[in-house]
């Protein structure tokens, strides 16, 4: 497994699991907004098996009704994550046993340029971290 900390977005760090998802959305989390980007994030046990930090990027058909427009603002969101994980990673590694689970959710019903979306992901990475 690559290094955490690295700049790659590893298949381990994507969220795939459901039961996570549910789990996540259901209850036990916390949410902050920094516009365009609304993360919502949980903390959780570690496991040797899976990346300290899995996210899952979401924009909603109803900000954008053609695919094209959707998979550009996840691919703007990703990558805005990818540049500033080492933000939460290095947050995570004070705290070892400790995992999180993050969904970025889109809350703009317009596209945004690569710079603003890098900056709201790394305030609300940031601001993940001093929770911590």
């Amino acid at each position: 497994m690559p290094d955490p900390s690295s700049h790659t977005f590893s298949k381990q760090e994507r969220m795939t699991s459901r039961k996570l998802m549910e789990q996540l959305f259901a209850g036990g989390h916390r949410s902050m907004a920094a516009f365009p980007v609304r993360a919502v994030f949980m903390e959780m046990p570690a496991d040797s098996k899976m990346a300290p930090v899995q996210v899952l990027v979401s924009v909603s058909k109803r900000h954008f009704k053609r695919a094209v427009k959707r998979n550009r603002a996840k691919r703007q969101v990703r990558e805005a994550f990818r540049q500033n994980k080492h933000i939460i990673c290095d947050a995570l590694r004070e705290r070892p046993g400790t995992a999180l689970a993050i969904a970025f959710l889109w809350l703009s019903d317009s596209l945004h340029d690569s710079r603003t979306v890098d900056a709201s992901v790394a305030s609300l990475l940031r601001r993940m971290a001093e929770k911590l």
